[in-house]
């Protein structure tokens, strides 16, 4: 019967993604779709499938690769230094509404969050319907990282403002739970530790990562199919922060998450992520949804009036704790994606299953509770998305253009600018000579800087951009303000250098940063050299019909994908890929892969469309 029960969950966990690709059932997650499925399964209705410890042992295994991955979803760039938030004064005076980062946003809306589970959790006791504030705060206050990255991502919202602040709130509901949980057991359990054991955890994270810091590094070198070191790693990971968190008394699934953030932050490749995914979605992670829903008995719970009433109770809890989410996300957004952003994080699954999971363990939740626990948390994952995606509009901040600086008004990057302005960048140019100043104002816009010291510059807001190009020819000030850009926080930095001698001792430092660097005398022997070997170069690169172009691939849509099969292979010509420092030369069965650099030649109208397709975070 062991067999049987785990050949049905099997064939359950193939099935469902086919019958909703069949029958296009989008409004649901699929972790809801697969609770759903164990409830069909169980003792509720077709009573087919009962637990047993091979599929209990599978289940604890996928809740532990579940944390793992939603570890490894954390994106850390978030915290990096981005443009600074406008002053209430100087959007006063701009006309416009104050600009607060993401960061500050998110960490606003959870403290709010914390707040009012706190409240649920003591009215929950006052009014009798669950005995523990503690832990029902601790439930109230969790979010499903999996379902609200899976929306933002079928939105193509992650690399913008706003998905990137839902998705931080989202991570913390993640987050800030799993240590409350771990803090509650250590407290309240009868087997807990000293909590000042947590920071062994830690510290053993910090041990692994720096032993293994210089891993991927070496990597492709010594990875062979039949090895899969990159995979070893991830599993030797997961286990050991596991042990290590359950011998000073922590949950597994702390470890486990910790485990995720090490892997993420020794920067794995794609692929590496990829095979993970496989691993945890393809296997574990659905037979712990439907486990989850299979260990419901739905004809018992729903015959208890008590059941009954506390299904709507907690569910309308679900929802209260988010509401000022709504609030804070009104600071920088507009109303109704406001109210998307909080109805997306209400949705909760994950955690709450494993909360649970260790509440009947502590033998704190009773059979009747923790099933109106998970009905309830399965109405927010029915209901979030659905508002979400029905509310969500495009904010004006989303649509406006690339924003690049120049440094540097001359006759080499006038005409650049005046180009680049009738596509899709917004454009303005700085100089410290009055005589340049007057003499391209009418023609570009010109701001006039008193001075090209660093800190002067940086208090312009002249940083402020998402592309900083450094054209002056003074190539001394030029590399000292390419790498204050940079640490500034400038995405794209691109500084010129005419004397080849400055260049060259300098160069290595400035691509170890990340810094554009080029040369006018090497791009004119290029370009020579290419009219020599491919004579309608030049009538390519200044054509106005077709043109060279160039796009980093994120959208991971494509990734995986043979170029053959790109809906719109028609239109462009791929003629090169760049991958990891070295060129690879396309064809038809080309796959792509995440970050590749693609380099085509297309029509200015396709191209804008290609590179905002290709290049969106999703």
């Amino acid at each position: 019967m062991d067999q049987v029960s785990l050949l049905i969950i099997l064939t359950a966990a193939l099935v469902t993604p086919l019958v909703m690709a069949k029958f296009k059932l989008t409004v649901l997650p699929t972790a809801v779709v697969e609770i759903l499925v164990g409830i069909l399964l169980g003792p509720s209705i077709l009573n087919v499938v009962h637990a047993n410890s091979t599929l209990n042992l599978l289940s604890n295994t996928g809740v532990i690769f579940l944390m793992f991955l939603s570890g490894m979803e954390i994106d850390f760039s978030l915290f990096n230094r981005r443009k600074r938030p406008q002053t209430p004064l100087a959007a006063k005076v701009a006309g416009n509404a104050p600009k607060y980062s993401p960061v500050f946003i998110a960490i606003s809306s959870y403290a709010a969050i914390a707040v009012s589970a706190l409240l649920l959790g003591f009215i929950c006791r006052w009014t009798g319907l669950f005995k523990d504030p503690w832990l029902a705060a601790i439930i109230f206050m969790t979010i499903s990282l999996g379902i609200v990255i899976a929306t933002l991502k079928e939105k193509e919202l992650l690399s913008k403002p706003f998905g990137q602040t839902v998705l931080l709130i989202a991570a913390l509901g993640e987050i800030i739970p799993l240590f409350a949980l771990t803090i509650y057991a250590s407290i309240f359990g009868k087997s807990g530790k000293s909590l000042w054991l947590l920071l062994l955890v830690f510290l053993a994270a910090g041990v692994l990562f720096r032993r293994f810091k210089p891993f991927f590094s070496f990597f492709e070198s010594i990875n062979k199919s039949t090895t899969q070191l990159d995979i070893r790693l991830a599993f030797f990971l997961i286990f050991s922060m596991v042990v290590i968190a359950e011998s000073v008394g922590a949950e597994g699934i702390l470890g486990a998450f910790v485990a995720g953030i090490v892997m993420k932050l020794l920067q794995p490749q794609e692929d590496t992520r990829t095979r993970l995914d496989g691993i945890g979605y393809g296997f574990f992670i659905p037979i712990f949804f439907m486990m989850s829903g299979a260990g419901l008995n739905l004809r018992t719970l729903l015959a208890s009036p008590a059941t009954l009433l506390l299904i709507p109770a907690f569910f309308a809890a679900y929802l209260l704790a988010k509401v000022g989410v709504y609030f804070c996300l009104r600071l920088r957004f507009k109303r109704g994606n406001a109210f998307a952003g909080m109805a997306i994080n209400s949705a909760t699954i994950t955690m709450v299953l494993a909360v649970l999971q260790v509440a009947k363990t502590m033998k704190v939740v009773t059979t009747q509770q923790s099933g109106a626990f998970l009905l309830a948390a399965i109405l927010t994952c029915v209901l979030g998305p659905l508002l979400f995606n029905t509310g969500y509009t495009a904010e004006a901040e989303d649509l406006k253009k690339s924003t690049v600086h120049f440094i540097g008004t001359n006759l080499l990057t006038v005409p650049v600018a005046q180009q680049l302005t009738q596509d899709r960048y917004d454009i303005t140019m700085y100089t410290n000579k009055e005589t340049n100043f007057k003499t391209y104002n009418s023609e570009v816009n010109v701001h006039l800087l008193d001075s090209l010291e660093t800190q002067y510059v940086e208090d312009q807001d002249v940083f402020d951009a998402d592309i900083v190009v450094l054209g002056h020819l003074n190539a001394t000030k030029n590399y000292e303000l390419a790498k204050s850009a940079k640490s500034y926080g400038v995405n794209r930095v691109i500084v010129r250098f005419e004397d080849r001698n400055v260049l060259d001792e300098r160069e290595d430092e400035l691509k170890e940063l990340g810094i554009e660097v080029y040369n006018t005398p090497n791009v004119n022997i290029a370009m020579l050299r290419s009219l020599i070997e491919a004579p309608t170069t030049l009538r390519l690169l200044t054509s106005s019909t077709s043109a060279v172009y160039e796009v980093a691939l994120r959208n991971r849509r494509y990734t995986n994908q043979a170029i053959r099969s790109l809906p719109f292979v028609g239109n462009i010509t791929i003629s090169q890929i760049f991958r990891n420092g070295h060129f690879v030369r396309p064809t038809g069965a080309t796959t792509l892969k995440f970050n590749d650099r693609i380099i085509f030649t297309s029509s200015p109208e396709t191209a804008r469309e290609i590179r905002r397709e290709l290049g969106i975070l999703n």
